[in-house]
């Protein structure tokens, strides 16, 4: 089964007519670090993303990650 971030980062990706190609790109340019779509997609896989990671593609697809108390 696939996992939520997973889902969440394709749904992402294709409502923004990106692909992980691109989004690695930029990545590696915004934090310095190489990132190849293989490297990101098997550390979305294995969930080894960072939270601090996953703040940077939310916002290199132009999102936000917010906390909403649930009631």
């Amino acid at each position: 089964m696939e996992n939520y971030v997973r889902r969440q980062i394709k749904i992402l990706l294709l409502q923004e007519d990106m692909m992980l190609k691109e989004l690695a790109v930029q990545m590696s340019l915004k934090l310095g670090k190489n990132y190849t779509p293989d490297s990101l997609s098997h550390k979305i896989a294995r969930n080894t993303i960072t939270y601090s990671e996953m703040v940077e593609i939310a916002e290199i697809l132009g999102y936000e990650i917010k906390f909403i108390k649930s009631s």
